[in-house]
């Protein structure tokens, strides 16, 4: 009977973690405790980072709609509604997009939201 040493396996699992936290300061980096009490917290910093730079980038998008609006006289909040009301269906990356972009489209389509909205209040009075 042979007996079976498992040290392969073992210093394959460490080796793999050791090379996830390359680079990281002291013991971090090259101890095995060390590197997966920390490489655990690395991911879970990763998982809410992910859902993070979903509202960061929102807000982005709307900052500049919104600066795009104003040079077109005009608010963010306005747009919006008109877009929905008009039947548009832009999403806040794409109009982003095109108030960076392409200004002159971008002025266009608060022309257009614009108009149906100056023609009620005219046809109205």
């Amino acid at each position: 009977m042979t007996r079976v040493k498992r040290g392969v396996t073992a210093h394959r699992r460490h080796r793999r973690v050791l090379q996830q936290t390359e680079g990281f300061w002291g013991g971090r980096k090259n101890r095995y405790r060390q590197a997966m009490r920390v490489l655990w917290k690395s991911w879970q910093y990763a998982y809410v980072g992910r859902k993070l730079r979903k509202r960061d980038f929102r807000k982005l998008w709307i900052a500049r709609i919104n600066a795009a609006c104003r040079v077109n006289g005009t608010t963010y909040s306005r747009l919006i509604h008109a877009l929905a009301t008009s039947g548009i269906a832009l999403d806040r990356k794409v109009l982003a997009d095109l108030a960076v972009r392409d200004a002159p489209a971008f002025k266009k389509l608060t022309e257009l939201v614009a108009a149906p909205a100056g023609r009620a209040a005219a046809s109205g009075a």
